[in-house]
């Protein structure tokens, strides 16, 4: 063999031994880097902007905001999350903001400050900036404009979309909380009707009527840093502002055992079972695989993939079709008692002095014998409140 190419095969065959060869989607195997953005307007939340932005990216692309969980940073994110695979794939640019320890001693989005959660408002205006200078800069199109993050991420997703629902076409929340729930959703489930819940998002840009963005919220069933009933109570805060039931229209199953619960066209709620606090990644090289474990990023299913997916980036205009249907409503049956009863017939729980609905985990009030709903059930010890409807 000629010495030059023995040369040349031994030091491939050496990288990869060593790991060093990198996939087809690698973040490092393409010409374009994350790159900071030193000014993007006046930034009263004093947050930080890069962005990755594909080489040869033409104009009139996809533009994704991915925002970061608590002590994690825009790096940390772009390199475990998996949305550079998806930038270069499906020929989008992504912005990812950072927040500073200045900020907030553990570098967590503010989503529980007044004056960072309100249009027009320091971090939200800071990151409604980042999408304005995008969209100038790269050329984005700003109708096809898609938030996401985890954790304090994921809050502050939920604020972009209330503050910004005439910037963002949807969002994905991954472990993240109700717009304008504050600290306290975070430990423990809330008493709000779906309609109070809607009431906070219509308040943050009055008058406004949409159209609305759609949503779709992720949640690990053993989360136990953000309690899993701020999944369903973003359901219910996002049905609500749609005018849609609280009622899955359909279902469907995705790798890993996850499950996706369909509310129409505008909520769609994602159980992973089993997965603590963090991003669901699936390291691989195939198109539905993604990301690196780590701190707060957990092997299970490709999110970044379905949430791809869900806004249409990969070239369709909708999401895959669910299937199987769920039952209609007419076949699901419905029970009407008080809350001490629904506990000892178990359909319902009780922690401390409150009842939550199992399955959904909705809050149904106090435990005792005089507050009364009307639960249906929609699957096997699944059950979800129904007063009125039944």
């Amino acid at each position: 063999m000629n010495p030059r190419r023995l040369g040349s095969a031994l030091l491939a065959a050496a990288l990869t031994l060593t790991g060093l060869v990198l996939s087809p989607f690698s973040p490092a195997n393409a010409a374009a880097t994350l790159t900071q953005v030193s000014s993007f307007g006046s930034n009263p939340g004093a947050l930080r902007m890069y962005s990755y932005v594909p080489t040869g990216l033409p104009a009139g692309r996809p533009l994704v905001v991915a925002l970061h969980g608590c002590t994690q940073s825009a790096t940390d994110y772009y390199g475990h999350s998996g949305w550079p695979k998806y930038a270069d794939l499906y020929r989008a640019a992504v912005v990812f903001p950072e927040q500073t320890s200045s900020n907030n001693a553990l570098s967590c989005f503010n989503w529980f400050t007044a004056g960072d959660i309100g249009r027009g408002r320091g971090e939200a205006l800071s990151i409604r900036q980042m999408v304005d200078h995008a969209i100038t800069a790269y050329g984005s199109d700003p109708g096809r404009v898609y938030v996401t993050g985890l954790s304090a991420g994921g809050a502050m997703t939920a604020v972009m979309l209330a503050a910004y629902p005439d910037v963002f076409a949807g969002g994905a929340v991954v472990a993240g909380l109700p717009y304008d729930c504050g600290t306290i959703c975070q430990y423990q489930a809330q008493s709000k009707t779906p309609k109070q819940w809607g009431d906070l998002v219509r308040a943050a840009h009055p008058g406004y009527t949409g159209p609305w963005p759609r949503i779709g919220v992720w949640y690990g069933t053993a989360d136990t840093t953000v309690v899993p009933a701020n999944a369903t109570e973003l359901r219910d805060q996002w049905t609500n502002v749609w005018g849609v039931p609280q009622t899955a229209t359909s279902t469907a199953a995705l790798p890993g055992g996850t499950t996706v619960e369909y509310y129409r066209d505008a909520v769609a709620l994602y159980r992973v079972p089993g997965l603590g606090h963090g991003t669901p990644v699936a390291p691989g090289g195939a198109e539905n695989q993604c990301g690196t474990t780590g701190s707060y990023y957990l092997a299970s299913v490709c999110s970044s993939y379905y949430i791809a997916q869900s806004w249409g980036l990969s070239g369709g205009a909708t999401p895959p079709s669910p299937t199987p249907p769920s039952p209609t409503p007419s076949s699901q049956p419905c029970f009407t008692a008080s809350n001490y009863a629904h506990t000892v017939a178990g359909r319902a729980t009780r922690s401390g002095g409150s009842t939550f609905a199992n399955g959904s985990g909705q809050a149904m009030g106090l435990w005792n014998t005089f507050i009364v709903h009307t639960l249906r059930q929609t699957g096997p010890n699944h059950y979800v409140i129904a007063d009125g409807q039944c």
